[in-house]
């Protein structure tokens, strides 16, 4: 590969990692605004907190489309819209006085607006990174994890001193017009440019699998099942993490100086994002499925050790940002696997597909581990579920996933580039 190419596909991923940061705030920065926009709406917590569930939907189930649309016309003219999208649902948000008004504002333009773009970038990384694909998408995945850590303390501040309607509009505009030149320096890698081959240890396909054909096999449906499990299971954790450390008693316990919940939120937003790229590299080096059974294994483990010791708060804190390094992994090594099986001309789309499977998660994570608890009293069963979920995805990872996609590349023994015959 020559020296311009290499430079190239560095940008890019630059450019990608830029895009994220930029439209990773509507999401995990939503909970500051639900207090001032409760008493402008005048509605309660649980129907405000509707607008929260219409952006993850949007956002996940409408992927398959967003990435269709991506491939029909080009990366860099959607990802522009989806940025320009989700910081326009900021401005419009702050102009709106009625529950309804937030729901399509908020909701609608930031769900399709981050929905646009996570896919896109995704699509285009492990087309970029072909022989670091999981180290490449990980390192986006980081930029949509951790980038509201560069927002949210001047977020606050702003609101104190300005009010949270001033707060949306600036950082609407501000981190719209980020993302829009971000998206317009991407694009996607030419045919006659010789990227290199993936390393030699992974399984991979030289065959492109079209949506239609690849929502026929099993193998996909397979995937789509473990991810499912592991976005379920996590989120039972991650979803009422502040509920379970208020009844553990650690949340307002002083350590480090600081209070246990707020110092342990802070400590896993960084762990949940150095996960992706580091396991990312992991799985280039000694394949997705082993890697998979590590990670999720350890996230077991982890969930275990948080239950044993939960009455400690260095301890949770600690144990907390174990469970958190775990599980956000699963952003970068299920779409790289994904890619390494069913090719890379329609990965986008087909990663939309695969995608779904954290809205899934995302809608039974939250809501069933809070049934849960309601019916037991106790958070113990919810974690007894997690670490179960944790432990079928990893016995499923290496003694099932694993000789599937070798019977369904041809492989056999043998590990490298494989090509399969065209379908259909």
């Amino acid at each position: 590969m020559d020296t311009n190419l290499a430079r190239t596909r560095w940008i890019q991923l630059g450019l990608g990692l830029l895009a994220m940061m930029a439209i990773s705030s509507p999401q995990y920065v939503w909970t500051l605004f639900t207090k001032p926009l409760m008493a402008t709406t005048g509605s309660t917590l649980a129907a405000l907190q509707w607008t929260f569930t219409i952006l993850i939907v949007l956002q996940t189930f409408f992927s398959p489309v967003q990435g269709w649309l991506i491939e029909r016309f080009s990366p860099r003219l959607m990802i522009a819209v989806g940025a320009a999208l989700s910081g326009l649902g900021w401005v419009l948000t702050a102009r709106v006085d009625s529950l309804l008004g937030v729901y399509l504002t908020y909701g609608l333009f930031c769900g399709l607006g981050t929905g646009i773009v996570y896919v896109g970038i995704v699509g285009l990384m492990v087309k970029w990174f072909p022989d670091r694909r999981g180290f490449a998408v990980g390192i986006v995945a980081a930029g949509y994890g951790m980038g509201a850590l560069l927002t949210t303390f001047p977020i606050t501040d702003m609101m104190t001193a300005s009010g949270y309607r001033q707060t949306l509009t600036v950082f609407g505009i501000i981190l719209g017009i980020v993302g829009v030149l971000a998206a317009l320096g991407l694009r996607a890698p030419r045919p006659d440019e010789a990227l290199p081959a993936p390393a030699s240890n992974l399984v991979t396909t030289a065959h492109d699998t079209a949506p239609r054909e690849m929502l026929r096999t099993p193998l996909f449906w397979l995937m789509f099942v473990m991810m499912t499990m592991m976005s379920t299971g996590g989120l039972m954790v991650v979803a009422n993490f502040a509920s379970f450390a208020r009844d553990f008693g650690v949340a307002d316990a002083i350590i480090f100086g600081f209070a246990a919940l707020p110092f342990a939120l802070t400590f896993d937003r960084i762990t949940n994002g150095l996960t992706r790229p580091f396991f990312g590299w992991v799985s280039d080096r000694i394949g997705r499925e082993n890697t998979m059974g590590i990670a999720f294994a350890l996230e077991a483990m982890a969930i275990c050790l948080l239950l044993v010791f939960r009455d400690n708060p260095y301890a949770f804190a600690f144990l907390s940002g174990l469970v958190f390094f775990a599980w956000g992994e699963i952003f970068s090594l299920f779409p790289s696997i994904l890619t390494d099986t069913f090719g890379t001309k329609h990965a986008t789309t087909n990663y939309g597909f695969l995608y779904m499977a954290q809205g899934v998660g995302s809608l039974l994570g939250g809501p069933v581990a809070a049934y849960i608890y309601q019916g037991q009293g106790s958070w113990i069963p919810v974690f007894c579920i997690a670490i179960v979920l944790d432990l079928i995805t990893a016995t499923l990872a290496y003694f099932v996933l694993k000789p599937m996609r070798r019977n369904w590349l041809g492989a056999g023994e043998a590990p490298g580039l494989i090509a399969k015959p065209a379908m259909g």
